[in-house]
This record gives structure tokens, C-alpha cells and sequence, in this order.
């Protein structure tokens, strides 16, 4: 399939494989680059600069396909030595960067110079316009949907998608609900060229996790998730667990006094032990309400093969067939 996304990252299919902490591995990015989609390792999973260049060497001994490395600009506890990480990505021959978080726009100029694609998640039309006046060359459009952090304002893709197709000139994929090739032809039809899936590729074989998760992501519905850090406007979209329903049960009882020390126990340092050890009660951790469509744990192979070939079949034969001829 071709698309301007496609065209522009050289890879075969509009698939991305977005940045998640504790999942964007080597061996999870190589696995979706090989199979034809865009595999990416999360930069501040490696705690260090020379870490992230040791992940990006194991990756390329996996897949000669392009992989991109995720770059989240937050507001973190500490600042990451974020110009040691670019330099390790450039080293590394990485030339696609998906940065997610805060605007990049200070980190760009030593990008662009590198002739790395840059491809910005954005929860709204604003902020990706935002990103295509700064010189991005792609936004990942992430809807109210999604797992991790969808913004404030609470629109989901089947109106963000097209709104973002009214006012942007630079290509955009669909971020946030996308599990299969009923995704990806929606996503297609509301303007989108492509789209990125998070925790769909977490429940695939090759994803670096314990199958505890795997396997919560596939008992999970489309009602397991809950949104926290709403007070604090740092909303976050996690899969239900005890220690999920004991920070809704702070927020409640803080009201507007909460702060992020009331919950920090349960939101901080939480990935290790969920992703690593399986302990899925350790605390909040991102999913996306998708959950509710994934239903087996395939190969990143299988997975892009079969969205692949039934989104031809729904282009070719379903959609094709209601034209009145």
C-alpha cells in the first residue's frame, strides 16, 4: 500500500509501531520493521545516552528496514541529557525520530541537520499545527482513545482525524484505537495516511513484557480503562487495577487539592515491575481502550499481514461492492 507516509519513512506498510516505556525494545522494533511497518525503540526506556546507542546497535544486528527511535519531551522529575540522546540516535544511523510530549522545537534545528524525519504526537489540531510550522515532517494524531495520555480536550479520532485532515498540509497518521484493518481503512477514509498502534503491539509475540500483560490486554474490554491525573492535567489513560481504583479514590477524596506526592507511589517507577516481573497490581500503566478489539497474541508478522490483507479485501470487496454500478 501506498500513502505519503509510506513514501516518506521508506517503509512498506502505513504501520507504526509508537513509543511505549518498557515495550519499545529491540527486539519489538526490529520485529515490526521487518515485517514491513515502522518499529520503534523508546529513547528514555534507556536510562542513559550509551544505552540507547547499545539498543540502537542490537537493533540494527535484527533488521536492516528503517527503525525510529521515540524522544518524549515531559515534564519529568529529572531532564534527560536530551542533546546525548539525539547525538546517539545520529550516530546509530537512525533517521527517523517520533517525539511525543512537549513541543521539540528547541530540539529541531540539530534534527533537521542530521536529515532526521521528525514525527510529532499531537492530541490536537493546534498542537500539530503547531508542529508543521516548526518544521516537523509528520504528526501522529492521537485521539481521546488512546493509552497514555490523550490531552485535555477530549476529542476522539472520528472527528479529530478529519479536522486534522481540514487544516494540515504534512502527511499525519492515526494514533489511538487502532487495532486492525478496520482501523486502518477508517483511518485511511477520515484523512489520515497511515496509522500508529501502541497496545496492540504489546500483545504480540515478539513484544519484550511478561505474558501477564499480554494476557490482561487481551482479558481486558473496551471498559477496563480509567482516566487519572485529570486534576493535575496530566491525564493519563491506564488499564483498571486495585492500585488504578485506590488513585480515583484519592483523586475523589483531594478534590483540588491533590498533588502529584498523593498518588507518586503508585504512578512513579511502576513500568519495571508490571512490563519485567508481571506484577500487574504494581500500579498505573498505559492501555488503550482498544483492549476491548484484541483478542490473541500473534506474531508482529502475522499482525501486519492479516491487517494488510483484509484491509484490501474492505477497500476492494466490501466498500468497493456498495457502489451502485
Amino acid at each position: 500500500m501506498k500513502t505519503r507516509i509510506t513514501e516518506l519513512l521508506g517503509i512498506r506498510h502505513p504501520i507504526i509501531q509508537g513509543g511505549m516505556h518498557y515495550v519499545g525494545f529491540a527486539e519489538l522494533a526490529a520485529a515490526v520493521s521487518n515485517a514491513g511497518g515502522l518499529g520503534i525503540i523508546t529513547g528514555l526506556t534507556q536510562r542513559t545516552p550509551e544505552l540507547l546507542a547499545r539498543e540502537i546497535a542490537r537493533a540494527r544486528e535484527m533488521t536492516d528496514q528503517p527503525i525510529g527511535v521515540n524522544l518524549t519531551f515531559l515534564p519529568t522529575f529529572a531532564s534527560p541529557p536530551y542533546p546525548e540522546y539525539i547525538r546517539a540516535i545520529i550516530e546509530g544511523g537512525v533517521t527517523i525520530v517520533e517525539t511525543a510530549g512537549r513541543s521539540p522545537q528547541a530540539y529541531m534545528p540539530a534534527l533537521k541537520e542530521a536529515g532526521i524525519k521528525v514525527i510529532h504526537k499531537c492530541t490536537s489540531v493546534r498542537h500539530a499545527l503547531k508542529a508543521e510550522k516548526i518544521g516537523c515532517d509528520a504528526v501522529s494524531v492521537d485521539g481521546f482513545e488512546c493509552g497514555g495520555h490523550p490531552g485535555e480536550d477530549d476529542i476522539p479520532n472520528m472527528i479529530l482525524l478529519p479536522r486534522a485532515a481540514e487544516e494540515l498540509t504534512i502527511p499525519f497518521v492515526a494514533s489511538g484505537g487502532m487495532a486492525d484493518a478496520r482501523s486502518l481503512v477508517a483511518a485511511l477514509a477520515l484523512g489520515a495516511d497511515g496509522i500508529n498502534m501502541g497496545t496492540r503491539f504489546i500483545a504480540t509475540r515478539e513484544a519484550p513484557v511478561h505474558e501477564n500483560v499480554k494476557q490482561a490486554i487481551v482479558a481486558a474490554s473496551e471498559l477496563d480503562t480509567r482516566l487519572i491525573m485529570r486534576r493535575l492535567t496530566n491525564t493519563e489513560r491506564v488499564l483498571a487495577n486495585p492500585a488504578v481504583d485506590r488513585i480515583v479514590e484519592i483523586e475523589r477524596d483531594k478534590g483540588a487539592d491533590l498533588t502529584i506526592d498523593d498518588i507518586h507511589d503508585l504512578v512513579a517507577g511502576v513500568y519495571p515491575k508490571v512490563m519485567i516481573d508481571g506484577d500487574m497490581d504494581a500500579g498505573a500503566w498505559s492501555c488503550g481502550m482498544v483492549a476491548g478489539l484484541i483478542h490473541d497474541v500473534p506474531s508482529c508478522q502475522e499482525l501486519i499481514d492479516r491487517i494488510m490483507s483484509e484491509a484490501e479485501s474492505l477497500i476492494s470487496a466490501r466498500l468497493a461492492g456498495m457502489l451502485a454500478h
